[in-house]
């Protein structure tokens, strides 16, 4: 080892100047006084909320107070990213703790309860260690009453925890909850070396400021992973009866100034959408909307129509309708097939609306996070080729929740039966796609 002086440590490491806010800088590196302001206010963005645990909030800063010297030097980035994933675990225990109040009760393999007392998670290692089993092992019994295997208490067993009881959400960021989970056992078991950079290691430190978040049920405003729910604007979609173009616009004024004193050659519809013009947030498949089939990337409501401009302007004019959000995260999908035909996603209150010629076949109710997860994991299912079985699909991002007759997947769906559903008005803009394909 080289032996440095104070002076010399001082010394900005020039691999991390590479690094600027417009990317990876090829022959041009930043000022070290600039570096280090930037990379700090990188990590600066990544809070958590006041109510989460103070050990975990402690360990989090010291990450974050870290990660600034990685301008000095660049090794201190793969020593953050490697800690960080450590924390993820941390995070997990403590919001054990938390949540079971005091007590936690395991299951032996016997059917009998064992309330323990818990002020800190190491008494429930203590206990799992001190109380071996053969068999089953120990499980645990969670607040609505089921068990879930609980044996060695490790992260593997946190993480399965934290999604039972709805702390952890989200189809998609099962996959990447376990990928970060194989990463954080690779960092405690290395083969091998290792080199991170800021740009990992800032990503790392984002997704573990989201999931800490939403462990204490907070989620991320404009997150990656735990997102808080999504604004819809109010849209009004307007395309000529020809269907070569469409229109589109969620100001009162701009839908306004519209109206074409010729209006019989438009037709509209009035939306709650994810719509905001020139921002890679807008929802990219509203040009597709079907009020009786969901195709939209996040939930799309109709309000209005379809009919001309002029009523449309009046009626929006009355009601005035305002915008809303919503969360797109673990939604509730109905996908039919009857025969060789499968049809696009539904949602429940939909399907249980629709008439009796429509109500026929298999129905499959399906969670996920997107229309098109749902379908395509029906899709490969009924062809054999993956994704087969109830429960949790390991190879897509969706959960079965059951099948059969439309009454039978309503009840998996959670749809109660003394609800009264409205069938929505009829409506496909010229794009959308066809309500179902032939399969084989």
């Amino acid at each position: 080892m080289a032996i440095k002086t104070l002076d010399e440590l001082r010394q900005a490491d020039e691999r991390t100047l590479h690094f600027t806010p417009m990317g990876l800088g090829l022959g041009v590196q930043m000022r070290p006084d600039d570096a280090a302001e930037y990379q700090q206010k990188v990590v600066a963005q990544f809070d958590l909320d006041p109510i989460v645990a103070e050990g975990t909030r402690q360990s989090f800063e010291h990450l974050r107070t870290i990660y600034a010297y990685g301008v000095l030097c660049y090794e201190i980035y793969t020593l953050v990213r490697d800690q960080a994933l450590l924390v993820i675990e941390q995070a997990l225990r403590d919001r054990f703790v938390d949540f079971h109040k005091g007590a936690v009760t395991f299951v032996d393999n016997t059917n009998s309860n064992h309330r323990v007392p818990v002020s800190r998670y190491e008494d429930v290692q203590e206990f799992l260690t001190s109380h071996r089993q053969r068999g089953w092992g120990w499980r645990l019994r969670l607040p609505n009453g089921d068990v879930m295997a609980f044996a060695g208490g490790m992260l593997g067993d946190l993480r399965t925890w934290a999604r039972k009881v709805g702390l952890l959400r989200g189809q998609r960021n099962r996959g990447i909850e376990r990928a970060l989970s194989n990463l954080r056992n690779f960092v405690a078991h290395p083969t091998n070396y290792h080199l991170g950079g800021p740009v990992e290691t800032a990503g790392t430190m984002r997704d573990l400021a989201e999931i800490i978040n939403q462990l204490w049920g907070v989620p991320t405003p404009g997150g990656r992973l735990y997102p808080a729910p999504q604004r819809r604007e109010v849209t009004v979609m307007t395309w000529p009866t020809d269907g070569k173009e469409w229109y589109a616009a969620v100001a009162a004024e701009a839908f306004t100034d519209f109206v074409d004193p010729d209006d019989r050659r438009w037709e509209c519809v009035i939306l709650r959408a994810v719509f905001r013009p020139g921002d890679h947030g807008s929802d990219p498949e509203l040009s597709h909307y079907d009020s009786r089939a969901e195709v939209t990337r996040y939930p799309t409501e109709l309000l209005w129509g379809p009919g001309s401009v002029t009523d449309a302007a009046a009626w929006f004019s009355q009601n005035l309708p305002e915008p809303d959000e919503c969360d797109y995260l673990d939604r509730i999908f109905l996908v039919r097939r009857d025969g060789a035909n499968l049809y696009l996603p539904t949602r429940p209150e939909v399907a249980a609306a629709l008439p009796d010629q429509d109500r026929t076949g298999t129905w499959y109710t399906v969670k996920a996070d997107h229309p098109n997860d749902a379908y395509h994991h029906v899709r490969n299912r009924v062809a054999g080729t993956g994704c087969q079985g109830d429960g949790e699909c390991r190879e897509c991002h969706a959960e079965s929740l059951g099948s059969g007759p439309l009454h039978t997947a309503l009840v998996h769906a959670g749809f109660h039966a003394d609800l009264v559903p409205t069938l929505p008005n009829d409506v496909t803009l010229p794009w959308s796609h066809p309500r179902f394909q032939q399969i084989t």
